[in-house]
């Protein structure tokens, strides 16, 4: 399966670095923001940078819109997933026009309502990701993940009892 992993820096990278066991057996490649950390973490993978700043830059956004139209026609990834923030909005739109699956992953510290972003990208996206259930009730559509740690721990109290 050929992935596009889209994501702005710091800890939307992280987030979406985390989900590793997934994409590692991919044919993946990255759209992100250049930092020190993206430049060490990516060494050896296939790279895009991406404008930034994002947020409220429409010059940035007009040339992310572009990018994302090059990189999706170039590379026709089965599926574009991203943890946001502003960089995801151009990539998953062109991304559902040329009927390529979509996901967003939610911050996990979004817990009553949605960034921003996936509020953005909602129309684009095939599958939502929350980590919280009353996100879920107020986005009937979002599917919850619950992180691993958070089941061993709770796994952990249930067995202590």
């Amino acid at each position: 399966m050929k992935v596009l992993l889209v994501c702005s820096a710091g800890g939307h990278f992280k987030a979406i670095y985390q989900l590793q066991s997934f994409w590692e057996t991919c044919d993946r490649s990255w759209v992100t923001f250049r930092t020190s950390v993206t430049e060490a973490s990516l060494d050896g993978e296939k790279v895009d940078w991406a404008w930034w700043p994002t947020n409220r830059n429409l010059p940035n956004f007009l040339k992310n819109l572009a990018l994302a139209w090059k990189i999706l026609r170039r590379d026709r990834p089965d599926v574009v997933i991203s943890t946001g923030a502003g960089v995801a909005v151009p990539f998953l739109a062109i991304a559902r026009l040329l009927g390529i699956q979509t996901v967003f992953v939610e911050s996990i510290t979004r817990v009553t309502d949605l960034s921003l972003s996936a509020k953005l990208v909602l129309p684009f996206t095939n599958v939502l990701y929350v980590h919280w259930s009353q996100l879920q009730l107020r986005y009937p559509q979002a599917e919850l993940i619950v992180p691993q740690s958070v089941i061993s721990s709770h796994q952990g109290i249930a067995t202590q009892n």
